[in-house]
């Protein structure tokens, strides 16, 4: 640990740009960035400085919850009224008046350093280890956190929540890993992302990543990704009961301003590739609330193997959404209101992890 050094990089008040109309008389978000020096990646690179953002809701000295984000996301998009909106309010189940509450950009997303802030392919091709153990310093060297009431994750934050579970056993009380499963990265979920990775790298216009203007796969296969394997069965039929609404609603998924950098992309959707937790759950000490819904494409809830894995997992509840029109597969999990009220339930009651 010797090449870390402690380094908080600003505390920037509203500095989102927007303050949600829910936070009212609550804790507004700060913003800051800590800077990890010469982090050391899994494969031996190492950046002389690995910028990590962050921002929070709240009193440190209150215990802490802390929020990871999915592919694609950053740590104030959960400020949503969808996400945040139903939890960090007055009352609510992780009210900011009780806990501190920390929202991490990962590497490669957000504010946090990536390809597009000037290396382009040349940024190391970091993994999600790499993610979780830079998370991990943030919240310990960074924010100075020694020990957390609960992390939440969804999508690719619950996969980083599992790891957390197994790489840190004694950090955290709760663990609410969501839209995702304890299986090794594998079937549909890694070929389909698989299929994002190589579109853009097969691009003409990629040029082995030192591109001069966006390669348009990037946004081809992203929309294509986001179409086969979210929005749920029911929930996109109903949007879409006919080929004419069906075409309008692709048209404009294609359509839309795509602002996001295709190496970004690329290396975000990579990341995945060594996410295999079945070797570890046996670690896990905390309380684990896992929820899923049951029209999440990435996630059936039918996989045998899924369903295995599961029974090694100690202190595991699980709240299964059940799928419907009102649902949307695997972006469920992104509104709160279907389970902010098994979460709240979790939090209060379940036990403080070591002396």
């Amino acid at each position: 640990m010797q090449h870390w050094k402690r380094q908080i990089c600003g505390w920037l008040m509203a500095g989102l740009g927007f303050l949600p109309a829910w936070i009212g008389a609550q804790p507004a978000p700060v913003q800051g960035f800590w800077v990890a020096q010469n982090f050391r990646f899994h494969e031996g690179t190492t950046l002389p400085e690995l910028k990590l953002a962050y921002t929070t809701l709240g009193d440190p000295k209150n215990p802490a919850i802390v929020i990871l984000h999915g592919t694609n996301g950053s740590g104030t998009g959960m400020l949503n009224p969808a996400f945040g909106g139903q939890l960090f309010g007055a009352g609510q189940p992780f009210d900011a008046t009780k806990y501190f509450i920390v929202l991490p950009d990962s590497i490669g997303a957000g504010r946090s350093s990536k390809p597009s802030n000037g290396m382009a392919a040349r940024f190391p091709s970091y993994n999600y280890g790499d993610m979780v153990r830079a998370i991990h310093l943030l919240l310990t060297e960074g924010l100075g956190l020694s020990k957390v009431r609960l992390i939440v994750g969804n999508s690719m934050g619950g996969m980083h929540t599992w790891m957390m579970g197994y790489l840190y056993p004694d950090y955290a009380d709760v663990l609410i890993p969501m839209a995702s499963m304890p299986i090794d990265m594998s079937g549909r979920n890694w070929m389909t992302r698989r299929l994002i990775i190589d579109s853009i790298r097969n691009d003409p216009d990629y040029q082995g990543g030192f591109y001069r203007t966006q390669p348009k796969s990037a946004q081809y296969a992203s929309t294509m990704y986001a179409i086969a394997t979210n929005g749920g069965a029911n929930g996109l039929q109903k949007r879409a009961p006919n080929r004419e609404t069906a075409d309008q609603l692709l048209d404009r998924a294609l359509k839309a301003p795509f602002t996001a950098d295709a190496n970004d992309t690329l290396y975000q959707w990579n990341a995945s590739r060594d996410f295999a937790p079945e070797a570890h759950l046996e670690k896990i000490k905390a309380t684990v609330l896992m929820i899923n819904s049951a029209d999440d494409e990435r996630n059936p809830p039918e996989l045998a193997q899924a369903q295995k894995a599961l029974t090694r997992v100690k202190n595991l509840k699980v709240h299964l959404i059940p799928g419907s029109e009102e649902t949307s597969g695997h972006g469920t999990t992104g509104q709160a209101r279907w389970w902010a009220g098994q979460a709240q339930s979790v939090l209060q009651s379940a036990p403080v992890l070591g002396p």
